[in-house]
C-alpha cells in the first residue's frame, strides 16, 4: 500500500511537470509564428468593460490567449498607429469607461491618433441603458464620428456621486466605529460614524463632483462644434432617445454595427481588415523601445507593507510598498536609466508603507535619477504621499488626488457579540495590550495616544508635502485637511505640475534627464514581468528565488494554502467583525494585526 501512495504522487508530480513543459512548449511555438500586420487595416478596439491600469507581475492573463488591454496598450498602440500608413482608421465599441482620469488618457490618445489624419469612429448600440452614460459619450465624443443603433438611448443624466451612512444601523447591531481623523475633509470613515454628509464632506464632494462636470461638458461643446450652454440644455432634458441625439447633434447618425463597419471597410480599400489593438500592438511592437532608458514603476492598488498582492487569476492587485521600492532601487541602480517614471493609481492605505515608497523616490533623487509621478484614476492621500517627492507630478483633470491627512481607530463590538451570546474573556499583560481589542472604546489615556499619534503623522505628512511642492506650510495646510481635489483643481492649487497622461510624463522625463524633446527612448518596466511559466510553477507549490526583481506575494498558492487563508479570514470577520476593517481607501495608521 506505501508502495502504491508514493506511485501515485510521482505520477501526480510527473504531469504536472509535463504539464508546464508542454504549456511552455505551445507558447514558445506561438511566439515564434506570430503572424504579421496586414498591409491595410482598420484598428477595432472594445471598451464594453473598463480597461485595467496594469497587469500584474504574475498574472496568467496571456498564458491561455491574448493578455486583455491595458491604460497603457491602448495609448502605446494609438501613438504606433498614428505613424502607421497601414492604419486607416479606428474603430471603437464603447461601454463602461473606468475612471474619469482613464477615460481621459484614452480620449487624449484619440485625439493624437486623429491629429496624424487617421479616421475614428465610435458606436454603440445604446449609450446607458436605463443607467448613466455621461462619461462614456465624453470620450465618444473625441471620435470623428459616432453611431448608435436606432433604438438605442442616449442617458447623458449629469455626474452623482451616492454614498450610504450606516451609523444608525451600527448602533442597533451594537457596534459603535471609535475613529479620529485630521482633518474635517477626512472623510473615508464617515459612512461608519455619520448617518449624512457633514458640511465639510459636503463642500468637498460637491466641489469634485462640478470640476468633473465642468470638464466633460467643456470636452463635449469643444469637440461636437456646440456650446457650453447647449451641451447643458442637452444634459438637463436627457435621457434622449437616439433620434433627439441626433438632432441635438451629439450624434453622427443612426446605423447598427454591421453598417458602421461595412462602411469603414469600403473606405479603407480593397482587402481592408480589421484587427484588435492589443493584437496590433503584439505584431507591430510598441514605441520607444530604443534608445536611452526611462524606467517605468508601477504603483497599483492599495498602499500596504510587505510585497505585491494580486490574484494571478484575475489580475486584481495592491501595491506592496517592498515591492515597489525594489523596483526603484533597481531603476536607480541600473546605470542605463537616465529618468524613472512612476505611476501611480491608489486610493492610499498605510503610511508605513507609503513613506518606505516616498523614501525610495527620495533616494532616486539623490543620486542624480530625476522622477516623474504620473497619476492615473485616484492618486490620494498614501497615493499622493509616495508622489509628492517626484520632480515633477503629472496627472489627467479628472484623477481624484490630495486627501492629504490620516485617520484611525477601530469597530467596538461587544454589545453585538452580548446580543448574539458571545463572551469574549481576555488574559493581558500591559497597561494598553488590550487598547486595539474590540471589546471596549479607547480609555482617556488611549485615546490621547492615538491622537498624539495621529497628530505627528499629519504634521509629517504635511510639512514633506510642504516642502516638496516649495509650499508656504501654512498654504499647504489649507489644502490638506483631508480633502480631495480634482488633478484640474490641484494643478490650479500647485499640488500637481502639469495635466496629462503617459506621453506628457515621458515628455518632462526627457526634459529632466537633459535629453532632446525628439530623442529616441526605450521605456523599460521594472521589475520585469515574470513569464506564465514561472506563475504556474508558483501557483503549483514550486517557489523560484525572492529576487526583488521579482518580488511579488502570490494570494493562491495552493489549494491548502487558499483553503487555510479562507479559514482565518472567517474567523477573522465572525469573531472581529473583520469585514469593517477593511475600508482603507486612504492613508491611515496601521492598528497591529492578531497573531496566529
Amino acid at each position: 500500500m506505501k508502495r502504491f501512495f508514493i506511485g501515485a504522487l510521482a505520477f501526480v508530480g510527473a504531469l504536472s511537470v509535463l504539464f508546464v513543459v508542454g504549456l511552455v512548449g505551445l507558447m514558445v511555438l506561438a511566439s515564434a509564428s506570430k503572424p504579421s500586420v496586414p498591409s491595410n487595416l482598420v484598428l477595432e478596439l472594445d471598451l464594453e468593460n473598463p480597461l485595467p491600469e496594469n497587469r500584474a507581475g504574475d498574472s496568467l492573463a496571456g498564458a491561455f490567449g491574448a493578455e486583455p488591454a491595458t491604460v497603457r496598450d491602448v495609448v502605446d498602440a494609438l501613438e504606433k498607429a498614428g505613424n502607421d500608413s497601414r492604419v486607416k482608421a479606428l474603430v471603437v465599441r464603447i461601454g463602461q469607461t473606468g475612471t474619469p482620469a482613464a477615460t481621459q488618457e484614452i480620449r487624449d490618445a484619440v485625439k493624437a491618433f486623429r491629429a496624424k489624419g487617421k479616421k475614428t469612429v465610435a458606436y454603440s448600440d445604446t449609450f446607458g441603458e436605463l443607467g448613466n452614460s455621461t462619461l462614456s459619450y465624453y470620450l465618444a465624443s473625441a471620435f470623428d464620428e459616432i453611431y448608435i443603433q436606432p433604438s438605442g438611448d442616449l442617458n447623458i443624466t449629469g455626474l452623482a456621486f451616492e454614498l450610504p451612512f450606516a451609523r444608525d444601523a451600527f448602533a442597533k447591531l451594537g457596534v459603535t466605529p471609535q475613529y479620529s481623523a485630521r482633518y474635517e475633509y477626512k472623510n473615508a470613515v464617515n459612512s461608519f460614524t455619520e448617518q449624512d454628509f457633514t458640511a465639510p464632506h459636503r463642500e468637498a464632494t460637491e466641489r469634485f463632483t462640478q470640476s468633473l462636470f465642468e470638464q466633460m461638458v467643456r470636452g463635449i461643446a469643444e469637440e461636437r462644434g456646440l456650446t457650453e450652454d447647449v451641451v447643458r440644455g442637452l444634459i438637463d432634458k436627457a435621457p434622449l432617445m437616439a433620434s433627439e441625439a441626433l438632432e441635438g447633434k451629439l450624434v453622427t447618425g443612426l446605423r447598427y454595427r454591421d453598417e458602421v463597419m461595412g462602411e469603414l471597410k469600403a473606405q479603407a480599400g480593397d482587402g481592408a481588415r480589421f484587427l484588435y489593438v492589443e493584437k496590433y500592438l503584439e505584431r507591430a511592437g510598441r514605441p520607444h523601445v530604443t534608445g536611452d532608458t526611462i524606467a517605468l514603476v508601477y504603483g497599483v492598488g492599495e498602499v500596504a507593507r510587505g510585497k505585491n498582492r494580486s490574484n494571478p487569476l484575475s489580475g486584481g492587485q495592491g501595491m506592496g510598498a517592498e515591492s515597489v521600492a525594489a523596483a526603484l532601487r533597481k531603476a536607480t541602480e541600473d546605470s542605463r536609466v537616465k529618468a524613472i517614471i512612476l505611476r501611480v493609481d491608489s486610493p492610499g492605505g498605510s503610511y508605513v508603507a507609503s513613506d518606505t515608497i516616498r523614501r525610495e523616490v527620495q533616494r532616486a533623487k539623490e543620486a542624480g535619477k530625476p522622477v516623474i509621478a504620473t497619476m492615473g484614476g485616484y492618486a490620494a492621500s498614501g497615493g499622493y504621499y509616495v508622489a509628492m517627492e517626484a520632480d515633477r507630478i503629472v496627472a489627467q483633470p479628472g484623477t481624484l488626488t490630495g486627501s492629504i491627512g490620516v485617520y484611525a481607530g477601530k469597530f467596538v463590538t461587544a454589545d453585538l457579540w452580548h446580543k448574539l451570546g458571545v463572551n469574549f474573556d481576555t488574559v493581558s499583560v500591559g497597561k494598553n495590550a488590550e487598547m486595539y481589542g474590540s471589546d471596549a472604546v479607547f480609555t482617556p489615556e488611549q485615546q490621547a495616544r492615538l491622537d498624539a499619534t495621529l497628530d505627528r503623522i499629519y504634521e509629517d505628512f504635511t510639512t514633506r508635502a510642504a516642502a516638496s511642492r516649495k509650499l508656504p506650510l501654512e498654504k499647504l495646510q489649507s489644502l490638506a485637511k483631508g480633502r480631495v481635489w480634482t488633478g484640474e483643481d490641484a494643478l490650479a492649487n500647485g499640488l500637481v505640475d502639469a495635466l496629462g497622461g503617459y506621453p506628457k510624463a515621458l515628455e518632462l522625463a526627457k526634459e529632466a534627464a537633459k535629453l532632446p524633446a525628439d530623442a529616441r527612448v526605450n521605456v523599460q518596466v521594472y521589475p520585469r514581468k515574470k513569464p506564465a511559466s514561472a506563475v504556474l510553477s508558483e501557483l503549483l507549490g514550486q517557489r523560484g528565488d525572492n529576487s526583488e526583481d521579482d518580488a511579488v506575494t502570490v494570494s493562491v498558492l495552493s489549494p491548502w494554502g487558499g483553503l487555510v487563508a479562507g479559514i482565518r479570514q472567517v474567523y477573522a470577520v465572525g469573531a472581529k467583525l473583520g469585514l469593517l476593517e477593511g475600508h482603507r481607501g486612504e492613508l491611515y495608521a496601521p492598528m497591529p494585526e492578531a497573531s496566529w
